[in-house]
């Protein structure tokens, strides 16, 4: 009975609770199906219009979902406590009446509670993605203003649709004037002194301090700076930075007193900001206009344009900072005053009208300069300076007709935005080149081997001049590649792009690139790239040790040194490899598999290059050649300068150097005349009469052996009579030097004694004569005195 009266007690709070729950269900399923709608309305051809409102319903979708899922899981979370509360589940025997209804009851509650969070979890993650569809991007809406037509300028429509939205907008600006004048006459006048101190702030900043700064840099480049092109681009950037930078704060300056004065009244505070950026923007104009012409200081002038040219352009400087001065603030008054559509497009016309009018009298005053330049003979055709400058002023001019033409048959939008397109990129690509120029003189300057830098790193670390000079080469680009993407953002703004944009983008990257089951990031890249260059170092100094303090303390032979060296250096590199491939997420596991994976195309591909590296391995572990050996293979003879463990190095006679395959020495004959004993033997082979006193011959050899510095007393001189046929007596004889390099010198030297002594001494030093004899159509050989036979030819 207790257990029935409890259940009727809470049959109502189920009831409550389920009917809840089936109501948020059914919000839920109702969303489904308009998701579903608005997926399939969604095509490639919607229009913006119509993806637009799309949005809206699937943002309408998304909070539905979202609000429903919530409830439903503060529904499972009741019921789930509850649950926890009755404990864990037991045996059916075991547990109460009551305990059995509850949980039974709970359960049937929690399982549709679970389906309706899921089905909501999910159906939030896809209007998520459907948000992201729809949402119009700025080049979206960009693309939806240029491609909107109006009225022509030139049609009565366009004035008189100015004419009907005039009394409301000239009450709008009225009112404007009106809440402006109230705000200055209630300022009150103890606080004029703060606009006082912002004006003379501004006029402080704007004079004086930026004519004190640019002598400053001039001076800073002229004496600190360490090449001349430095000194230039470092010029040209400076002038740059403080013309732009100095004309914006004392604008900020300037609108911060008038703000704290109580002059400026709040719906005027936009206009004051635009008045900061207009300042800025036309200091930009001016800085570049100074810093690319340099009319007081040629030699300073980054841009080979003469004298003259560089006068007849500087107005066009302040006149272009101008009109871009007045077209930011007449945007800005445009927004504050927001005034009809019609007045609105109006102002736009007159913003693209501005622009067009700006850059046709720059480029056609440009125009008749060159001509005047060909006239006096001062320009110079250089080819693709002259090139570029034409297509240069092909794409300015065809950019101005575009623009003209768009403003008069009613896309002023993209008349608009084709003027602003006109003087944005130009400045871009001046402010950016400067940028460029800079960069490359700072890296190659600072970082080359003339440098302090780069002799610090030479003296102290012993870093090759070369190298010090590569890394400044690769510092500049990388410094000029990354200028040339933020260039590219900013250049390529007016279509959607920003500096966000960039990093976002740099953000993903630096999240990793995921090859395989392989993360790649920069982070992991730059700390292998640290490990190998530390690694390298280590190899660098252990390897200095080796071969420059301990090998030389041992009793081990050149040849010996060198293989050690060398064994250790690649052991060296191959570790260094590794603990690289480590930092950079590649186990040893990995590069195993790596290795396995390429042995077959080692096998095949790199067969020579592979049977080359053994052999050189064989040769400096077995040293059958070591450095030092004076070495014959096949009709070459030479000295051993070098064994790597591709090839060896032999210096012949001419000095020259022979390169061998390792595989070469392994696999052919090769003649090492130093390998066992590095002594040479002299052999002297030359015939006497056999009326010679062949005891004084013998003497007379001998002698020449003792008295020769290069023959070795032990093992000592042996002279043999080798035979003796057609009447001479043929002698050969042996000696030894203390390296087969001794040989050919002190047997020519031996022979010359020989061809001037044997002669003195009365005895015969040669051979026997030769005669040829035609007895019958054949020729026979005789050796003797020569004599005449009848019938023969001698």
């Amino acid at each position: 009975m207790l257990a029935l009266l409890l259940m009727a007690l809470c049959a109502p709070a189920a009831a409550r609770q389920q009917t809840a729950a089936d109501r948020d269900a059914q919000a839920i399923d109702a969303a489904a199906r308009e998701y579903r709608a608005i997926d399939v309305a969604l095509t490639a051809r919607t229009s913006l219009a119509d993806r637009r409102t799309l949005h809206a319903e699937a943002a309408a979708v998304a909070q539905v979902a979202a609000a429903r899922t919530a409830d439903l899981q503060a529904q499972l979370a009741t019921v789930q406590t509850e649950l926890a509360q009755l404990g864990p589940a037991k045996a059916p025997a075991a547990a109460t009446p009551r305990a059995r209804v509850d949980r039974a009851r709970l359960e049937k509650q929690r399982v549709p509670l679970d389906q309706g969070v899921e089905r909501g979890r999910k159906l939030y993650a896809d209007t998520a993605r459907l948000l992201a569809e729809t949402a119009a991007s700025p080049t979206d809406r960009l693309v939806e203003q240029i491609s909107t037509r109006t009225h022509s300028p030139l049609s009565p429509d366009f004035w008189r649709a100015i004419a009907a939205e005039w009394p409301r907008d000239a009450q709008r600006l009225m009112l404007l004037g009106n809440v402006e004048g109230d705000a200055i006459g209630g300022a009150r006048p103890g606080d004029l002194w703060a606009a006082v101190l912002g004006l003379a702030a501004a006029l402080l900043i704007l004079f004086p301090l930026r004519l004190w700064l640019r002598g400053v840099g001039r001076r800073i480049m002229l004496d600190h700076a360490p090449s001349n092109r430095l000194r230039k681009s470092g010029q040209a950037a400076w002038i740059v930075a403080s013309g732009t930078l100095l004309p914006g704060i004392a604008a900020a300056c300037a609108m911060t007193g008038l703000r704290a004065a109580g002059l400026v009244a709040p719906a005027w505070v936009p206009l004051g900001d635009a008045l900061t950026r207009a300042s800025t923007v036309a200091g930009l104009i001016c800085g570049l206009g100074s810093a690319l012409l340099m009319r007081r200081q040629p030699q300073w002038r980054l841009l080979p344009i003469a004298d003259d040219t560089a006068q007849a352009l500087r107005p066009w400087s302040w006149i272009a900072a101008a009109v871009v001065f007045a077209v930011v603030l007449l945007d800005a008054g445009r927004t504050v005053a927001a005034p009809g559509a019609a007045s609105r497009m109006a102002i736009s016309a007159v913003i693209a009208l501005a622009h067009i009018v700006l850059v046709a009298s720059l480029l056609a005053w440009i125009g008749r300069v060159r001509l005047r330049a060909i006239a006096r003979g001062d320009a110079v055709d250089d080819g693709a300076g002259e090139t570029g400058t034409a297509l240069a002023s092909l794409v300015a001019w065809t950019g101005t007709l575009a623009a003209a033409v768009a403003l008069l048959i009613g896309y002023v939008a993209l008349a608009a935005l084709l003027g602003a397109l006109l003087l944005w990129v130009p400045l871009m690509i001046a402010t950016f080149w400067i940028a460029l120029v800079l960069a490359d003189d700072l890296a190659t300057g600072l970082v080359s081997h003339e440098s302090r830098l780069g002799l610090g790193l030479h003296r102290g670390f012993g870093v090759r001049p070369s190298l010090i000079d590569q890394a400044g080469i690769a510092l500049s680009a990388a410094l000029r590649l990354a200028l040339v993407l933020l260039g590219l953002t900013v250049v390529t703004g007016p279509f959607g792009s920003n500096v966000d944009t960039l990093l976002d983008q740099f953000s993903r990257l630096a999240d990793g690139v995921t090859i395989g089951s392989l993360t790649l990031s920069p982070g992991a890249v730059l700390r292998a790239a640290a490990v190998l260059v530390a690694g390298l170092f280590v190899v660098r100094l252990v390897q200095h040790w080796l071969t420059e303090r301990y090998l030389p303390a041992t009793d081990l032979d050149a040849g010996a040194r060198n293989s050690i060296a060398t064994v250790a250096r690649y052991l060296g590199l191959i570790l260094a490899g590794l603990w690289a491939l480590a930092s950079l997420g590649i186990g040893v596991q990995r590069i195993a598999l790596l290795l396995s994976a390429l042995s077959v195309g080692i096998g095949f591909g790199l067969q020579a290059i592979t049977q080359n590296f053994v052999s050189g391995l064989i040769l400096l572990f077995e040293r059958p050649v070591k450095i030092g050996d004076l070495i014959r293979i096949g009709d070459q003879e030479g000295d051993v300068k070098r064994i790597s463990v591709r090839a060896t190095e032999i210096q012949i006679a001419d000095r020259s150097t022979l390169i061998v395959p390792n595989s070469e020495l392994i696999t052919k004959t090769v003649r090492n005349m130093t390998l066992a004993d590095p002594i040479g033997r002299v052999q002297l082979q030359f015939s006497v009469g056999i009326e010679a006193d062949i005891a004084k011959v013998r003497a007379m050899l001998l002698a020449m052996y003792a008295d020769s510095s290069a023959v070795l007393d032990q093992p000592e001189p042996r002279v043999f009579v080798d035979s003796i046929a057609d009447g001479r007596v043929n002698i050969n004889s042996f000696a030894y030097v203390a390296s087969p390099r001794d040989v050919y010198p002190t047997r020519s030297e031996l022979f010359f004694r020989l061809l001037a002594e044997l002669p003195a001494a009365g005895i015969d030093l040669g051979t026997a004569p030769q005669q040829l004899h035609l007895v019958g159509g054949v020729v026979t050989a005789t050796d003797g005195a020569d004599t005449a036979v009848p019938g023969t030819a001698t």
